[in-house]
């Protein structure tokens, strides 16, 4: 070989110049019978007789070069197994021996010649076993007495490193390091094969990615980091000589232990570097100047606990890895596997920072947050205000995956589900149900009773399933429950849709036919009810959640399932409810977070710009409150609940649950164009079913017709016997208040008229009561008294005496007394109405007195006139006094001289004026309790912006 070319006086290392020499098979047989005889001779440090040792060697001759296996001697030793997020970055490692294999030129030059010169200097010289090599060694472990020196090459050590590292048990682990002839002749078998297949430089990689350098880093490239915090291309001669030294003892040169002891071997390797003409002089004696000084570098993060973003996301790729994909623990710990993830850093990193800002790490409540993408099914982030592993007494720490696991019920939320399920069996957005608060079923049962709810605050009684919905009224959904007959539609839609962590208890809650479910009490996982909502946001294609896009092995190739295809990726079901029924849940959805819709509940979780749906849900006692919200590309829930113990957490679900998901979102989606969701249909809106209408009975058929076709319904005639007249409508069927689809006719029953007689003529009217006699003309009046005003104050005075005299005023006739009533009525209200103390003057005050008396008295008329408008019935219709007073003025003063003669019969008939007297407050009394009913249905509070604790939200 020429002299080595060098660079800043590091010669770089020997490389072979020319095609190596063939071995020749009795060459190779004759030098591995050396190897043997010698080798056996250092095992026991004594010289065994050379005849035993060729006599083995001949007898086993014929079968050294046969071939060896592919696996054993494969070219790239499995490094760890990688999980990277979407982007590619890191976010874990597996391992069991910290390896990262790297190509030749990675490595060093010096770091290949100091491994040659303190290990194997005849590397380049031998074909795997160092006839001379041995010969060295056995004659200084004769001198010596014991075994100091080993006579194994680069080649043989490898063979040792694969057969110990591929090691599946404790006897083949043994038998890789048993001191024995037996295990020598094997080891030169391989290193001659080896020779055979691959060059010195890939023999050389080879072992510097396998070997151990202590502190649990396997080749070299984990050795650079873990004691110098560097790469394997980086290392300098001190650096290359201390790791080189350390693969005879690792533990015994170990720099972080002893550093001393370290510092004396890298000398040692220095020294043989210089004397072999590797390294000058003066760049070995300014390597010795200093000490080894280690400078650990950041080891990779092994497993989950240590991940660098993403922890419980990190657990549950590994748990759908080995559960779902079917991957064992060894293969992910040793395969040297590629494992891209569906992990978003940045939705990651937003949500981590968004759970932790309301709730704290100490904080008892965990604020679980997951997303998932609609249409493909990947899981982009999983944030938790916990760190995932164990510390003992540090509640921070966690190894159950909350996101995953189904700890506590989601309340409301599940009130989409009942919806759905109402909509696809012809409920439209539209149907309006009215009910009492509190609400008693009439289908489900709770213990010995029914099953009733109530509302959290005051709620309209009447509301349509849209408005219903995003106020999240319990009573409307319990009586829409009531009208699907069963919670089986509601419970098989929320599986449709995705709600996986039902399935356990499907089947139990619809036996038990459990009013509650709309009102989500049972336990919930946030990854799968986060899913469900996933595929309303993908207009009803439902994905199987997914942490993983493809697994690659050690060679970069995509591992197959048991189809043939790659693992990881979608699995999709496209239709799983009408495409149109998600759109229109979704505007229902939409107006309980976007602004504009008194009495919604998720405002909180608007993002300004885009167009979000959601839906908010508290359990009670307030153990847990929810929200999930989704846009067209992303979907997530977030709970917030005591993963310890059941307890009030405070709030409702358009709380801490929708702040969290605006703040986890918001940098996400101002990064993003809006996108719209598709509209809604309005056969979903007005709904198939319709309610048949009361007002049939009674009419003829074509009028029920009529009535019917303005609900969309259609009739069909059906004739049957009986007692009314033929053509008369006798009922309906079904019912009047009875719920049908619109395209299932109304039986009418229409009267045949078999059973029918026509009823008697009528009896003639009674002939006509004669007419009353015309009332007497009234006396002449006389002229009004100057002041009118002073009159009404003394009234009250004269109160005794008046009533004879108003009583008779309105005997002569009805139309008399009417007029003397009022018009005193005006009297004691001369401030309000200034017209009708005008109106008492002409003489209808004057008329009361002149009946009694012969109207000869006229000085006695001035008190005449007072104490008749003050009697009791004047104030108690004081609203009602100016309408009968305005008739009267006019016929008083028609006929002046005939009062007298009729006065005096008034008296006879005294009951007579009773009656006039109280048909005036009746009507006042009529019209005041009127305006109570009118108010009562109409007045009814604004409903909560809000919920407060409850049942549900």
């Amino acid at each position: 070989m020429s002299p080595r070319p060098s660079i800043d006086g590091l010669p770089l290392p020997g490389v072979e110049e020319a095609p190596r020499r063939p071995v020749r098979r009795g060459g190779a047989v004759l030098e591995l019978a050396l190897a043997v005889v010698l080798a056996g001779a250092l095992l026991a440090g004594l010289a065994l007789p050379l005849v035993g040792g060729a006599s083995m060697a001949t007898n086993a001759g014929a079968g050294l070069l046969r071939p060896v296996s592919a696996d054993l001697l494969d070219l790239t030793p499995a490094g760890n197994t990688r999980i990277l997020a979407a982007d590619g970055s890191l976010i874990a490692e597996l391992y069991r021996r910290n390896r990262t294999p790297v190509p030749g030129e990675a490595i060093a030059p010096v770091v290949k010649d100091a491994l040659i010169a303190i290990e194997d200097s005849r590397f380049f010289d031998h074909s795997g076993v160092d006839g001379r090599g041995l010969a060295r060694a056995f004659l200084t472990n004769l001198s010596a007495g014991e075994v100091v020196q080993g006579g194994s090459t680069i080649t043989q050590q490898l063979i040792k490193q694969i057969r110990l590292q591929t090691a599946t048990d404790p006897d083949a682990r043994e038998a890789a390091t048993d001191e024995s002839l037996g295990r020598k002749l094997r080891e030169a078998q391989l290193a001659l094969a080896l020779e055979q297949q691959y060059s010195k430089d890939e023999i050389l990689t080879r072992y510097l990615n396998r070997v151990y350098f202590g502190a649990g880093a396997y080749g070299v490239a984990a050795a650079a980091s873990t004691y110098f915090g560097t790469t394997p291309d980086a290392l300098t001669l001190a650096q290359a000589a201390t790791l080189a030294g350390l693969v005879q003892s690792p533990t015994r040169y170990d720099p972080f232990v002893n550093a001393e002891r370290a510092t004396e071997r890298r000398d040692v390797v220095l020294a043989r570097m210089a004397e072999l003409g590797m390294v000058d002089q003066a760049a070995a004696d300014a390597a010795r100047a200093t000490p080894v000084v280690v400078t650990p570098g950041q080891p990779p993060p092994r497993g989950c606990r240590e991940a660098l973003i993403g922890g419980f996301f990190c657990d549950y790729a590994l748990d759908h890895l080995t559960g779902t994909l079917g991957l064992s623990e060894a293969e992910l710990e040793t395969g040297g596997l590629t494992i891209e993830t569906t992990l978003d850093p940045a939705i990651q990193r937003a949500g981590d920072a968004a759970v932790v800002k309301t709730l704290g790490l100490q904080d008892p409540r965990a604020g679980i947050y997951t997303v998932v993408e609609p249409g493909t099914g990947r899981v982009l982030a999983m944030s938790v205000n916990r760190k995932f592993g164990v510390v003992p007494g540090d509640p921070a720490y966690t190894t159950v995956n909350l996101n995953v696991a189904a700890g506590q019920g989601s309340g409301s939320t599940y009130k989409v589900f009942t919806a759905a399920a109402a909509m696809e069996q012809g409920f439209g957005l539209d149907h309006r149900i009215t009910t009492s608060d509190p609400y008693v079923s009439t289908v489900y049962r709770d213990g010995d009773g029914p099953y009733d709810v109530e509302n959290a605050s005051r709620y309209p009684r009447t509301l349509d399933m849209e408005r219903a919905l995003y106020m999240s009224s319990n009573t409307y959904f319990l009586a829409l429950q009531d009208q699907l007959g069963s919670v089986e539609a509601p419970v098989r839609m929320a599986q449709r849709l995705g709600l996986r962590s039902l399935d356990p208890i499907a089947d139990e809650v619809v036996a038990q036919n459990r009013g509650s479910f709309s009102f989500g009490s049972e336990a919930t996982s946030p990854l799968h009810l986060a899913n469900a909502y996933a595929t309303l946001a993908a207009g009803g294609t439902r994905c199987a959640p997914t942490p993983i896009v493809r697994v690659l092995d050690r060679d970069g190739q995509p591992l197959l399932g048991e189809n043939g295809q790659p693992l990881g990726g979608p699995q999709c079901e496209a239709d799983v409810v009408d495409p149109a029924l998600a759109h229109t849940l979704t505007r229902a959805l939409r107006k309980d977070v976007e602004p504009g819709f008194p009495g919604q509940t998720g405002e909180r979780a608007y993002v300004p710009g885009h167009q979000i749906a959601g839906k908010t849900g508290t359990t009670q006692m307030n153990y847990s409150v929810t929200f999930v919200g989704y846009t067209p590309q992303l979907a997530a829930s977030v709970m917030v609940y005591d993963p310890v113990e059941n307890r009030d957490v405070g709030g409702f679900g358009g709380g801490m649950p929708a702040q969290i998901w605006h703040d986890a979102m918001q940098p996400i989606l101002s990064a993003r164009a809006p996108v719209l969701f598709p509209p809604a249909d309005v056969r979903y809106v007005d709904g198939t079913r319709a309610t048949v209408p009361a007002g049939c009975a009674g009419q003829d058929a074509d009028r029920c017709r009529g009535i019917l076709g303005a609900r969309n319904l259609t009739a069909t005639l059906a004739r049957v016997d009986s007692g009314r007249p033929p053509g008369v409508v006798l009922g309906v069927q079904p019912g009047p208040g009875s719920l049908v689809q619109q395209s299932d006719p109304v039986t009418v029953l229409v009267s045949n008229g078999a059973r029918w007689a026509p009823p008697p003529p009528p009896p003639p009217p009674p002939p006509p009561p004669p007419p009353p006699p015309p009332p007497p003309p009234p006396p002449p009046p006389p002229p009004p008294p100057p002041p009118p005003p002073p009159p009404a104050e003394p009234a009250p005075e004269p109160s005794p005496g008046p009533p004879p005299p108003a009583e008779p005023t309105p005997e002569p006739s009805p139309e008399p007394p009417p007029p003397a009533e009022p018009t005193p009525g005006p009297a004691p209200e001369p401030s309000p109405e200034p017209p009708p103390p005008a109106e008492p003057t002409p003489g209808p005050a004057p008329e009361p007195s002149p009946g009694p008396p012969p109207p000869a008295e006229p000085t006695p008329a001035t008190p005449g006139p007072t104490p008749g408008p003050t009697p009791g019935p004047t104030p108690e219709p004081s609203p009602e006094p100016p309408p009968p007073a305005e008739p009267t003025p006019g016929p008083a003063p028609e006929p002046s001289p005939g009062p007298p003669p009729p006065a005096e019969p008034a008296p006879e008939p005294s009951p007579g004026p009773p009656p006039p007297a109280e048909p005036t407050p009746e009507p006042p009394a009529e019209l005041t309790p009127e305006p109570p009913p009118a108010g009562e249905p109409t007045q009814e509070p604004p409903p909560p912006t809000g919920n407060a604790p409850g049942t549900g939200e």
